[in-house]
């Protein structure tokens, strides 16, 4: 029998009817210049120059210069400014949380990922198909940033940087009554607090605002342009001074915050009988904090700790789930035991620049 002709119309609606959901390798795929979409046309978090850059969040690890077109949060945008200088790509596009915008056949939209100010998870959708990409995330209360957005998907895209059982944070606001508790111990010390530079040390200084304390705290002088576009931003953080404008004997009793690198270097001897201290997630272990001669760690993390990221992979509702920069394998192993697919994704390249990891010395914010 022969087949019957069908006008137009009729064949673009069976074409509707049966196009096929995509295959999520299909929207998404590592590569080794970072995740890339072949229908949209793009990457996200590249770690080498492409034509179109999605950024989740401003630390360089993320969010490097070079791309021809950079499409962010405003914040994202601006802070990669102040820190690779107006011409960091040929173009930017700035989006909003909850926007919706079409690259060529994909749907995108970016969603608070409550990491650092700006920070966003970025939904991809094709064809039935959605696939969020979280960056780095954390579900932790957080004055300096947007709350994280559980997104509903098909695959989630996790970190897994304390991905292993040990990790499991406790309230930011106890390790801060601890630096406190040092402070009124020693008055006659100087309280040195390593932090990084985005994200850690606004949400330490706003920590310990909460708390009570009002005295001016002081800064590094590579703290104060982040510092400073936060309090823009409408973050609150009080008195704020530079520590260069300081005499060594006015330092005792206060708290300053520097970047890691700057707590073990010849810096320090402008502070009387400096008391070193750290805020990372990776102070749980006590040997880390030993090697890097910490005296006060401070357990506070802008990452989700195991907690964190079961509960989140099992809010998005998605059946399959790529793990990605960190502790993958005991992350998909418990992904699987609650039926979930879950393969490691092959991604490098993150957490590996400047002073901004207890890991490695990167710049991922933990």
């Amino acid at each position: 029998m022969q087949p019957q002709p069908v006008c137009s119309h009729g064949f673009a609606a069976r074409r509707a009817a049966y196009i096929r959901i995509m295959r999520p390798q299909e929207l998404l795929a590592p590569t080794p210049t970072g995740l890339h979409c072949n229908p949209g046309n793009f990457h996200i978090d590249p770690v080498r120059p492409v034509a179109r850059a999605l950024i989740t969040h401003a630390h360089s690890d993320h969010a490097r210069p070079g791309h021809g077109q950079v499409l962010a949060t405003r914040e994202t945008l601006d802070m990669m400014q102040l820190r690779y200088g107006g011409s960091f790509a040929g173009s930017t596009q700035a989006i909003r949380y909850g926007e919706t915008i079409r690259l060529d056949e994909v749907g995108v939209s970016f969603h608070p990922a409550g990491h650092v100010l700006g920070s966003a998870q970025i939904a991809v959708s094709c064809n039935g198909l959605r696939i969020v990409a979280s960056g780095d995330y954390k579900d932790a209360s957080d004055p300096t940033c947007e709350a994280f957005e559980v997104v509903p998907c098909d695959v989630f895209i996790t970190e897994a940087t304390f991905g292993l059982p040990v990790f499991r944070h406790p309230d930011a606001a106890h390790e801060v009554r601890k630096l406190l508790h040092s402070v009124r111990l020693f008055p006659e010390r100087a309280h040195l607090v390593g932090a990084y530079s985005l994200g850690k040390a606004q949400r330490v200084i706003a920590l310990l605002r909460a708390a009570g304390y009002d005295a001016p705290i002081f800064l590094h002088g590579a703290m104060e342009p982040i510092s400073r576009y936060y309090e823009s931003r409408g973050v609150p953080l009080g008195d704020l001074r530079l520590v260069k404008d300081m005499k060594k004997a006015d330092l005792a009793g206060t708290i300053t915050l520097a970047p890691p690198s700057a707590t073990s270097d010849i810096w320090t001897r402008r502070f009387p009988d400096p008391v070193t201290a750290f805020a990372s997630g990776w102070m749980r272990i006590r040997a880390r904090a030993r090697q890097r001669g910490v005296e006060l760690p401070l357990v506070i993390s802008d990452h989700a700790d195991w907690d964190g990221l079961t509960a989140t992979i099992k809010a998005t509702g998605a059946g399959e789930v790529w793990v990605t920069h960190g502790e993958e394998d005991a992350l998909v192993h418990w992904c699987k035991s609650q039926g979930l697919a879950a393969q490691p994704l092959a991604l490098v390249g993150y957490g590996e620049e400047d002073d901004e990891s207890g890991a490695a010395g990167g710049e991922d914010g933990a």
